[in-house]
């Protein structure tokens, strides 16, 4: 209904606070509309943040609808913390120039511990269309983990989460044998749907939770200190305004390559 709009909660939270008209009325969930009303949406008040936070972020592709930022690990993307990378990213991005240029949002989530890239909106619009690209499927997510045990080359995991269908399809590209956990593997991970944990819980479920991984790792197998072990590694889709295909890929972090020091493939 409106480009500032770019979602249904977003609709929500106008109507909410009464931002919403209906031929000069404020209107609410209970307005009925018949056809030919005249409808605006009001500007909000502004209000400064007393505190801004501080936080460098690695910008790996900027344009004025979209963004890529590396994810560093320990940080929330968003939510009532202080210390988020939505909290972040108008000090690291410059203001889109477009009319309906809105405060830069994060379109996906990335657990606090895992590292990797990040899409970002930085219009209504955009925002609204690149979420439209993710339930069309029509984003490409990469991700490296380092798991533990002996798994098979290559497998499709289907288990469901939280009474939902999700896919995960893996490969492992190098092992290396470990004094404390007998084996570690490199693998590749090729998300199908993008539940919540979803890597974590399939690889798990399978008897091959990822290095560090506290909440679903095995008893006795939890590395103290050294964080999670998963990272986003690249995104590919076409850009949903000029068209041109994308495709950005971020680098091993280097507590992966510690482990895998012959590392044979290039990521």
């Amino acid at each position: 209904m409106f480009d500032a709009c770019a979602t249904k909660s977003a609709l929500k939270k106008a109507l909410k606070k009464q931002l919403i008209t209906v031929n000069g009325k404020i209107a609410t969930t209970a307005t009925l509309l018949k056809g030919g009303e005249h409808i605006e949406l009001l500007e909000p008040e502004l209000t400064q943040p007393t505190k801004q936070l501080v936080f460098p972020l690695e910008v790996l592709l900027e344009d004025d609808y979209l963004a890529v930022v590396h994810k560093p690990a320990g940080i929330l993307v968003s939510g009532n913390s202080f210390k988020t990378i939505a909290r972040a990213l108008p000090q690291n991005l410059k203001p889109s120039e477009h009319p309906n240029a809105c405060t830069p949002q994060p379109v996906h989530r990335l657990d606090y511990a895992t590292t990797g890239l990040l899409l970002v909106g930085k219009t209504s619009t955009s925002i609204r269309k690149l979420n439209n690209l993710f339930e069309e499927k029509s984003i490409t997510k990469i991700y490296y983990a380092v798991t533990i045990g002996k798994m098979s080359q290559k497998e499709t995991i289907t288990e469901l989460i939280d009474g939902k269908t999700s896919e995960t399809y893996f490969e492992v590209k190098e092992s290396v044998t470990s004094d404390r956990f007998e084996l570690l593997n490199l693998v590749q991970l090729f998300p199908k749907t993008g539940r919540r944990h979803q890597l974590r819980k399939h690889l798990a479920g399978i008897g091959n939770p990822i290095l560090g991984d506290r909440d679903y790792g095995s008893s006795g197998k939890i590395l103290k200190g050294k964080g999670l072990y998963l990272h986003a590694s690249s995104l590919e889709f076409t850009h949903p305004f000029t068209q041109e295909p994308l495709y950005i890929s971020s680098k091993l972090p280097k507590r992966f390559l510690k482990i895998f020091k012959d590392l044979q493939i290039t990521i």
